[in-house]
Parts: C-alpha cells; structure tokens; sequence
C-alpha cells in the first residue's frame, strides 16, 4: 500500500464514542444524439437526457442530484477549485442545523437544501448560508436522510414515508408511507427520474431492527401525487428464505443511478439477518440458501420494475457486508461498466448488457471475512461498519472509493448489529482501473473516510469522522490541500464553481460548512 507520505495528526479519540451512534447501516464526454441535450463547457460536454427535472437542465453545472449525475459519478469538471486553487480555500459560512447530516446537500441556482437527523428540510442561501426557509421535522431516521429536488419540488424521508414540499415556500404537498410493518424503516436520500420518486424500504428504524418477516423494497412513486407505480421485493422468496419468524434483510441505503440509454435502474441491495446467526440458528441457518437478491446488484426497468438481470457478489451473507452502491463507469472509449461496492471491501465490475462480472477487486484490509461460518468468536475485518460504507466516485475510466479498516469480533450464535467499531486502523482511499480492476494507485489516510469520494478536475476529495477534510491528487493519490472541521464528517460534499460544500454532521451544533476559494 502506497503511503500519501504526509505527516498524519493523531485520530480523535471523540471519534470513537460518537461513531457508535452514527450508522448508515441501522458525464461523460460526446455528443448529443436525439434523446439528449448537450451542454459544452470548457472542460466537457455534459449530457442531460430526457426525464430530467428541469433544474438538472437549467443548472446542469450545479449538484442538482445526489451523485451529481445519474451515472453517480460525484465528479464535476465545470468547477474552479483545482490543484493549483485549492490551498486559497477558505471557510465561507457555516449554517447551524438542528441535526446530524448523513449524505450529501442539493445546490441549484442561489440556494442549498439538504436535511438533517431530525427529518427537517432545510434551504440556506447559497452565497452566505442564511436561512431561506425550515419544514417542521419529520422524525429521527436510522440510515443516512437527504433530499432530491425535481421540477419545483424538494423530496426528503421521514422514518416511514416520503415526503415532498414546495421548493419555493416549503409548503407540504403530499406524504406517502412506504413500509408495510411497524418496525420497517426508510433510510436512503432519494433521488427523481422521469418524474418519478425513486427510495426503498430497510428492515431496520426506531420500531425495530432485523424483525423477523421485514423485507426491503425498492419504490418509484408518481412525483406529483406520490402514487406508486411500480415496487421491487428485494427479498425473492416468499417466506423469507423458509422462516418469516426469524429472517428478514434487504432494501437500499443510498440512491440507486440510471441508464436511460438502456432504460434501466441499477441499485445496490443490502444484508440478510439474522446475522451472524442466533442461539437456536447459528451462522445464518434459519435462512439457507443464498438468500436473494441480498448483497446483489440488480437491474431494473426503469418503467416498469421488472427485473433484467442481477448480480450477487455474496451469497449467504454472513458479514452485513451491504453491496449498496452502483455507478456507471466509462472508461474513454471502451463503453460503461457498472461498478457495485460496499462495506465487505469488494468493487466488481459489471457488463450492463448482460449483468456478467467482468472483474472482482478486494480493497482494504481482510481477515476471515472469506469463512462461511464461524465456530467461535472470530475477528473478522472488514467488520459491519468497514469496507467501502460511504459513495465511491468515477471519472474518465477509474473508480475512486474511500475505504475504513474497521474489524469487528463477530460469533455464529449472536447477532451483531452493531459490531464494529472505527478508529481502530488508518483507512484507504483507492482508485482502480473500471476496465480491469486493477488498483492504480492506494493511499492511506489518517481515520475513517466516512466522508465517502468526491472528483473536482485533477482532486479527489474525502473527509475523514474526526473532521479532517483532505484534497488528493488524482492521478497520484498525493495531498494536496487539508483542513480541519468543527467536528465529525460522515456526509459527502458537493462542488459547484468557487465553493465546496461539506457537511459537518458531528460539530455542535451540527453545520453545513461552505470553503470557497478567496
């Protein structure tokens, strides 16, 4: 591994207490053709495709999605903050929230939505960070919380339903719940095609974790009236996988990305439980089998729901090891790859035709996390808070991921929901080739990436849980520009022109913090 050769601060011991109460488990380049409009820049030609909200046509150089495109790609090239820029970046403002932030704000035109942990929406003026106006909070929800804006409408979450507000006023226009038991949850920010609401579905909320029958699935909702038109169970088997007693699992965490060209949704599915087993089902018995669609990338039609193909890259899991996120890669020249990763430290490659692996990469550290099952107490790293847990990000052919080395002790007749604990080894940033899986370069960095991956030009960008924001060079993984929060960061940033976005979701109080280069 690749040491960035930087003089590291020591960890926050903070860290360690306050990550056990955070958990997000509890365009290209070319032309336009017929369906799409092209926006030249200076840097590249963006393409906005038929279905996008009007504001991703009329600030297609702003973040108006949550991976910034629907590829999620979380780079942007039409930004000012470079290699070169990056050491006059400056604290701007910061806005107090009244909760934790989790994922990434919304920037579109002069202002910045986002929503915190006490489910309130909020809208801040972009240039000073004063309120423009707050929505009543919709509750505490376990998972990561954010919010989507499409054609005149802010869409966030509250702990069962979606909600969408007015853009303007804030003004409530219709609330859908979602979950079909007491103790099912919604925690993923959403995100909005061809006017429809895309969100899911997790076993897990303030009502219950890991309830036996609960099941993930995955929802598009009219945006205008929030009426459903389509589902996905992302639990194939009626039962449950043979005890709906026992098991439940499933569902998405974080936005799913879109290929129009194909006409296709591609989301990362989450765990199975119980996990790792129980008393009576040790090592997930009470669930033999693979337990589909868990831990899979699948691929769905975007109209319809129905499903084209999927991917599991881990049958019967045992390890929470959540492949939650998707991207689209594309390398120059070479056509797209669809990459899925998550918390087990596993990026796969992915032909978005067929749904074929094309390659399988491990990043991080590992131990034991190869067993099927455990016959005692075990160290097994990545642990349930490890791997890739936060957005990785791509540009011109490579995938960037930000990885935490958290191992847990993990045993076959107790679950472990909450069985890991950070600050224990430096993490990773790491960018591998999407055509081959080959690992281009590998950096450590000082704590736990929980601020997940962010391309602007020649940077990539992460934040680390004990505040540090860190600016590395691209091609080389090098530091190039650092500072120090507030307080502890386990969202993602957003970049648009002179300004960077971070949120700052462990400071008291809680902040979004604008630098913006003087």
């Amino acid at each position: 591994m690749q040491s960035s050769g930087a003089t590291w601060r020591a960890r926050s011991v903070v860290a360690r207490v306050v990550a056990s109460l955070i958990v997000p488990a509890l365009v290209s380049a070319g032309c336009a053709d017929d369906d799409q409009t092209a926006f030249p820049t200076s840097t590249t030609t963006t393409t906005v495709p038929d279905g996008s909200p009007q504001e991703l046509l009329d600030h297609h150089d702003d973040w108006v999605l949550p991976g910034r495109d629907y590829d999620n790609s979380r780079a942007t090239f039409d930004a000012e903050i470079d290699s070169r820029s990056a050491p006059r970046l400056t604290q701007a403002w910061a806005a107090e929230l009244k909760g934790p932030l989790s994922t990434v704000p919304i920037v579109v035109g002069e202002v910045v939505y986002l929503q915190d942990g006490t489910g309130t929406i909020t809208v801040l003026h972009r240039d000073d960070g004063t309120v423009k106006w707050s929505s009543k909070p919709y509750g505490f929800n376990i998972g990561p919380f954010g919010v989507a804006v499409a054609n005149g409408r802010v869409f966030g979450v509250s702990s069962k339903a979606v909600v969408a507000l007015d853009a303007e006023t804030g003004g409530e226009l219709w609330a859908r719940e979602i979950t079909a038991t007491p103790s099912g949850g919604v925690g993923i920010q959403p995100t909005v095609f061809d006017d429809m609401v895309l969100a899911s579905t997790v076993p897990v909320s303030i009502g219950g974790i890991y309830q036996g029958g609960d099941r993930g699935v995955l929802h598009a909702l009219d945006a205008a009236t929030g009426d459903v038109r389509w589902t996905f169970d992302t639990v194939d088997s009626p039962d449950v996988w043979g005890n709906p007693e026992v098991n439940s699992g499933g569902g998405a965490w974080y936005p799913p990305s879109v290929d129009p060209a194909r006409g296709l949704v591609y989301w990362g599915v989450a765990n199975p439980a119980p996990f790792p087993g129980t008393a009576e089902y040790p090592n997930g018995s009470s669930r033999p089998g693979p337990n589909l669609y868990t831990e899979s990338t699948v691929a769905l039609d975007i109209d319809t729901g129905e499903l084209r193909w999927y991917h599991q890259a881990i049958p019967h899991d045992l390890f929470d090891r959540d492949m939650v996120h998707t991207l689209i890669a594309r390398p120059p020249g070479d056509g797209e790859v669809v990459i899925g990763t998550g918390k087990g430290g596993i990026v796969v490659g992915i032909d978005p035709e067929s749904g074929e692996p094309l390659w399988r990469t491990e990043v991080g550290d590992h131990e034991n996390d190869q067993l099927t099952a455990l016959d005692g107490p075990t160290m097994v790293t990545p642990g349930t808070y490890g791997g890739v847990l936060t957005p990785p990000a791509t540009a011109e052919g490579i995938v960037y991921a930000a990885v935490i080395n958290a191992p847990a002790k993990l045993k076959p007749d107790e679950t472990a929901y909450f069985g890991a604990e950070f600050d224990q080894a430096d993490g990773e940033v790491v960018a591998i080739d999407a055509r081959t899986g080959k690992v281009v370069w590998d950096v450590d960095v000082p704590g736990d990436p929980l601020g997940g991956v962010t391309v602007v030009n020649d940077l990539v960008l992460t934040a680390l849980f004990d505040g540090t924001v860190l600016a590395l060079d691209r091609e080389t993984g090098e530091e190039v520009w650092r500072t120090e929060a507030a307080g502890g960061i386990n969202g993602w940033m957003a970049v648009v022109d002179d300004t960077i976005y971070v949120p700052v979701g462990h400071a008291d109080p809680p902040q979004l913090v604008a630098y913006r280069l003087r």
